[in-house]
C-alpha cells in the first residue's frame, strides 16, 4: 500500500512539472502599503513599468470603513467624479479583486474625497506577446540534437518507465 502511495505522489508531482506555468498575475494595488490615503502612496508611480495583461487581478486592500474602489471613465477618473462609476467593485470586506480580462484602459478611484488626495489608479491591460519564435534552421547545418516534442516525452517516457518499474517490484 505504501508503494502505491508513493506511486501516485511521484506520478501526482511528474503532471504537476509537466504542465506549463499559469501566466495570470495577482497584483496587490499600492504593495505593502495597499489602497490608502494615509502612506502617500502615487499609484501612478507605482502603476509605472508595470505590463498588466489579460487575465490578471488587481487586489485592493483598503479600510472598508473608508474607501472603496469605483471604476470610471476616464473624464470622471481625471476629474475625480464618482457619481456614475461603470463598476463598483467594493464588497464591503477591504479586499477587493478585480479581473483583467479585456484588453482595455481601466481607470479607478476611491470616492468619499479620497481621489483629490491621490487615490486613484490608471493602467493599460495588453495580451500577452507571443513567445519568442524558433530560429530558422540554416541550410546544411547539422540537425539539431534533439526536438521540442523529444524534450516533452522525454521526461514522460522517464515517468512511465519509473512507475513501470516501481508496479514490477510491487507484485
Amino acid at each position: 500500500m505504501k508503494r502505491v502511495l508513493l506511486l501516485l505522489v511521484f506520478v501526482a508531482f511528474a503532471f504537476i512539472v509537466m504542465v506549463p506555468e499559469a501566466s495570470a498575475k495577482r497584483w496587490l494595488v499600492g504593495d505593502n502599503m495597499g489602497w490608502s490615503s494615509s502612506y502617500g502612496v502615487n499609484y501612478t508611480n507605482w502603476a509605472k513599468g508595470k505590463h498588466f495583461y489579460n487575465g490578471d487581478w488587481l487586489f485592493f486592500v483598503y479600510d472598508r470603513n473608508q474607501m472603496n474602489v469605483l471604476e470610471v471613465n476616464k473624464t470622471d477618473y481625471e476629474k475625480c467624479n464618482s457619481d456614475h462609476p461603470l463598476h463598483n467593485w467594493t464588497t464591503g470586506a477591504g479586499r477587493d479583486v478585480v479581473p483583467l480580462n479585456v484588453t482595455r484602459n481601466y481607470y479607478f478611484i476611491s470616492g468619499k474625497g479620497f481621489c483629490f488626495g491621490g487615490m486613484k489608479l490608471a493602467i493599460h491591460v495588453e495580451n500577452l506577446p507571443p513567445p519568442p519564435k524558433a530560429s530558422p534552421e540554416v541550410a546544411g547545418a547539422p540537425p539539431a540534437l534533439y526536438s521540442r516534442s523529444q524534450v516533452v516525452l522525454l521526461p514522460v517516457v522517464f515517468a512511465v518507465g519509473a512507475a513501470w518499474d516501481t508496479f514490477i517490484h510491487l507484485w
